[in-house]
């Protein structure tokens, strides 16, 4: 049999592979040790871009937190910000150095407290909202979260407006496709940090190629060698395109119908596990062949294992991106906002995606890129097209009840 044309997307993850790019390896994250490569970003990081029905919900109480909490910028050249693991560039010789983060102290001043403690959205949120539901600070000027929980937050009045005076770079370079989601559609409470694509994984020295999310649930070569998301976003969005249905906007009905579809493939023992951060294992070790997956993780893999393939599903793909967001009582506010206009700089983007090679949401980053690395310039998982972005997807803004329905209802197909 012919072997069917890579499409764009494969060809560019395996493009990547061949290249030996530097971003997020694994072999590069077990020198953290093995609860670091557990809770990595380039897993559980990843989730498709949920949005909140509310666009500003919320404004008043952040607005009020910042007027009453005096702000500490000028007279403290310094700021604390919690990120994904492994999200930032690194230098190669000192895994504690981050390049970019140095630049930014040149340039102003400040000192950058980096820590490396969001391992999931949930979890993070459990560990920041009891001190902003009680008006406290959280010791944190400034964090990244998935575009769901960014939109939980807004909604509930625990983040600040931005400064946009201090932000001139987002204003001009954050990238069209970015600029309004629904829940900041003028972008005052946030900006993208990274973005992202969800597909089809599979190991082909296991099995041949997985087309569709119906062929990942039902193909009987794949029985009980399946893992899908815990992101039930990603999953059962990719789902409702395999039905034919847009993700961004459906009906309970046709929710409630994707759930069915999962369920009737968990209990047949088509899914082996439900998976966060351990997909990517299990795919390169052949206890999984095929998978629900991030198209950055699959590129990274590929550095060690050029039998991994990622597949843009017939039906299209989802994307999301992750959010940097200032808390309400955060104490170096104006610092913040300087660290999040820094990343808008092309030159500077460029030289963090070069290293991270997710999305870059930068315009000009791509023209920068051509001085760093030209083989990443052309690359449609950093810099996408118009055509690119056509087969990609946004999971549909829900208000809270409706949220927590549907989380129920995909934890019971779970087992959660």
């Amino acid at each position: 049999m012919a072997q069917r044309p890579l499409d764009p997307m494969t060809e560019a993850v395996q493009a990547a592979a061949r290249a030996g790019v530097p971003r997020r390896r694994l072999l590069q994250a077990a020198a953290y040790g093995t609860a670091a490569v557990a809770a990595s970003p380039l897993l559980a990081a990843c989730g498709t871009k949920g949005t909140a029905s509310s666009s500003s919900g919320g404004a008043s109480s952040s607005a009020s937190a910042s007027s009453t909490t005096p702000d500490k910028s000028d007279t403290d050249k310094s700021l604390a910000f919690s990120n994904w693991q492994l999200y930032i560039d690194v230098d190669a010789k000192n895994q504690n150095v981050h390049p970019t983060l140095d630049g930014f102290k040149k340039k102003t001043g400040v000192t950058v407290a980096y820590t490396e403690d969001i391992n999931d959205n949930d979890s993070f949120y459990a560990k920041i909202v009891p001190s902003l539901r009680a008006g406290q600070d959280t010791g944190r000027d400034l964090f990244a979260l998935t575009d769901w929980m960014a939109a939980r937050l807004v909604r509930q009045g625990y983040v600040q407006k931005v400064d946009k005076a201090n932000t001139p770079n987002i204003t001009a370079n954050l990238i069209d496709s970015l600029k309004a989601p629904t829940w900041d559609p003028t972008r005052d409470f946030s900006a993208p940090w990274q973005s992202g694509v969800t597909g089809i994984a599979y190991n082909a020295a296991k099995v041949p190629e997985v087309k569709t999310i119906t062929e990942l649930l039902t193909r009987p070569d794949l029985k009980g060698k399946v893992t899908v998301l815990t992101e039930w976003r990603d999953t059962i969005g990719l789902i409702l395109l395999d039905m034919g249905k847009d993700p961004s906007n459906f009906t309970a009905d046709d929710f409630n119908n994707a759930v069915d579809m999962l369920q009737k493939a968990n209990d047949s023992g088509q899914i082996r596990q439900f998976t966060g951060n351990d997909y990517s294992s299990l795919l390169s070790n052949g206890t999984a062949f095929a998978c629900i997956a991030w198209s950055g993780d699959v590129v990274q893999l590929q550095a060690d294992n050029d039998k991994i393939k990622f597949v843009q599903p017939e039906a299209g793909m989802m994307i999301w991106a992750d959010n940097m967001l200032i808390p309400n009582l955060a104490q170096h506010k104006k610092n913040a906002e300087l660290l999040m206009d820094f990343y808008y700089d092309p030159a500077i983007a460029a030289q963090l995606t070069a290293y991270v090679q997710y999305i870059c949401p930068v315009k000009g980053a791509k023209e920068a890129m051509a001085k760093i690395d030209k083989t990443l310039v052309d690359n449609p998982l950093i810099f996408p097209d118009d055509a690119f972005l056509a087969k990609t997807h946004l999971f549909m803004g829900l208000d809270e009840a409706t949220e927590k329905t549907y989380a129920a209802a995909f934890n019971k197909v779970k087992g959660s």
